[in-house]
């Protein structure tokens, strides 16, 4: 460490562990600060002096539930390690943020190793060696990624241990902050259910979605294995034939050159605007070729579509009747928005409202 934070509870005079911890940090020859927190009051800050007995210099008294203080502590952080304040700029448009996830022991860390070229996480057999999320920067024909390698989601119910609990968590964070999930599937297992799960997390919070089979390599194939492999995951996820799909190994680098070009593309689909002239030229097309059922006898008219986000693109129709609008023509809607756009790897959501 740079700089060494001691924590310690206001509240109550020093413990055996604060002593040995105190003694730990003179030991260790850092710079250090003294934080004394959960001084909410000033009678608890004004006690703060019964510390000193630590012999460490600088008490620092806060809340951090009120967050009294935390700025000036912030501020002597900043001071104490010689760093200049920044103001912080907006991300660049030639940058991305990938995250890789699936089970565990699927092969992540091998992935992101291979993405990189060199031996930047822990390899092992054994499953869950990956405790946490680790960001690394990766620069790819003048393209920023930040590459995003996690622990592997298995079933709540097989979660047993507090730390494999909040290795999930900070998992689930990072699909969050991702722009494009790499969700990897293990070839020798098949495609399962909590393959299934994860894809529906990641669809659900609206990301870009590359599909990865590896340990490929560990495979007895033909000439119809990847067909046979591709059929069998769209006849459990209908949906995932929007989504590309790739077969590697990580562990050989067979295909792995092709991941970051299709992650890339992906990541241009996601936030693309398609313009409101050709979104309504498309609209009355489509509608002329398959008009909306009619409702109670009256005609469905589908007037005016535009679209109001990206990332993942989202569209608005305004319709007569929005809620006779049946759940298989919003699907027609999509699947043929899909192939006059080109809107493969992007979930894509259609909102139908009343005008």
């Amino acid at each position: 460490a740079d700089l060494v934070l001691l924590l310690v509870d206001g509240r109550v005079d020093p413990t055996a562990t604060d002593k040995i911890l105190a003694q730990v940090v003179r030991k260790a020859g850092k710079p250090y600060v003294l934080v004394i927190n959960k001084c909410d009051y000033q009678m608890i800050r004004e006690r703060a002096y019964v510390y000193s007995e630590l012999g460490l210099d600088d008490l620092f008294p806060i809340s951090a539930l009120h967050g009294s203080h935390t700025g000036d502590l912030l501020d002597q952080i900043v001071d104490r390690l010689g760093l200049k304040p920044t103001v912080s700029e907006p991300p660049e448009e030639s940058s991305l943020r990938l995250a890789i996830v699936g089970m565990p022991n699927v092969g992540k860390s091998s992935l992101a190793n291979a993405l990189l070229q060199r031996e930047q996480t822990i390899v092992t057999p054994i499953a869950g060696t990956t405790r946490d999320s680790i960001d690394t920067h990766l620069m790819w024909y003048g393209k920023h990624i930040t590459l995003v390698d996690t622990a592997g989601l298995r079933k709540k119910a097989r979660v047993t241990e507090s730390i494999e609990f909040y290795s999930n968590v900070r998992t689930q964070r990072s699909i969050h902050t991702a722009s494009v999930v790499i969700v990897m599937i293990d070839a020798e297992k098949g495609f399962g259910h909590q393959d299934k799960s994860i894809i529906e997390m990641v669809l659900n919070k609206g990301k870009g979605l590359v599909l990865v089979v590896n340990k490929w390599d560990l495979i007895e194939k033909d000439s119809k294995s990847m067909l046979n492999f591709q059929n069998e995951i769209t006849r459990s996820f209908k949906s995932l034939t929007h989504f590309p799909l790739l077969f590697i190994s990580a562990k050989t680098k067979q295909r792995v050159s092709k991941i970051l070009d299709i992650v890339w593309n992906v990541n241009t689909v996601c936030n693309q605007y398609v313009g409101t002239k050709s979104l309504n030229n498309w609209l009355d097309r489509v509608t002329k070729e398959h008009p909306p059922p009619s409702a109670e006898g009256r005609e469905v008219k589908l007037k005016f579509i535009n679209q109001v986000a990206s990332a993942p693109p989202v569209f608005v129709i305004f319709c007569n009747y929005p809620k006779k609008i049946s759940v298989s023509y919003r699907r027609y809607l999509e699947n043929e928005m899909r192939k006059e756009y080109s809107l493969s790897g992007t979930p894509v959501k259609i909102s139908i409202r009343k005008k």
